[in-house]
């Protein structure tokens, strides 16, 4: 189902976008309700936006994406997951996290084959909350691939490097996402990010 972009006013946590509708409204939608996911647009659309448009900043300049595409393709593979038992904001948005990743890969493929085997899109594996590139930098399919081995010996830090990077979540979103506490989130990122350093160094 196509979204309609809205104003950038209207934040979730509003008293009009209370997160106990969005709750009802995921449930309501993993159930099979079809109206829920019309109804749920207006209460997610600035956070999905707003996740997106960090994603894209952190892949510098040279980017093609605009956020509003990069919304609504996520969009239209979330509503393809037909069989998703959707629980909470938190979990939809780190699922979002994942289709995001997915889009700017396949994004980053496509320019590749494009350029005949050019250089391509980077990222950065800095702070994932600041926008500016960093010593960090990496190929954006490279860090997938490099992601999916991390996800076949940790899945959860693997996890979290999606949280930070793709969703732009902070240490506290993550760690509420992810179910453990607030130092078990700062100490498996440390050694995440090293982890990927050391990989994408080799």
């Amino acid at each position: 189902m196509p979204i309609t972009p809205l104003p950038d006013r209207a934040a979730p946590d509003s008293p009009q976008n209370p997160r106990h509708a969005v709750t009802e409204l995921l449930r309501a939608w993993g159930a099979g309700d079809a109206r829920a996911p019309e109804a749920l647009v207006p209460l997610v659309y600035h956070e999905l936006r707003r996740q997106a448009a960090r994603a894209l900043r952190r892949e510098g300049e040279g980017h093609t994406l605009q956020a509003t595409a990069l919304v609504h393709e996520a969009w239209l593979r979330l509503d393809g997951q037909h069989d998703a038992r959707w629980e909470s904001r938190t979990q939809f948005l780190a699922v979002a996290a994942q289709m995001m990743r997915r889009v700017l890969v396949d994004h980053a493929r496509a320019r590749r084959a494009l350029k005949r085997g050019g250089a391509g899109t980077q990222v950065t594996l800095g702070d994932a909350n600041q926008a500016s590139a960093s010593p960090d930098d990496v190929d954006v399919i490279a860090l997938d691939e490099a992601l999916a081995r991390l996800a076949a010996i940790d899945p959860r830090k693997a996890r979290l490097v999606e949280l930070r990077y793709f969703a732009g979540m902070s240490i506290p979103e993550a760690a509420a996402a992810l179910g453990v506490s607030l130092a078990t989130v700062g100490r498996e990122w440390a050694v995440a990010r090293m982890w990927l350093r050391r990989e994408l160094e080799a």
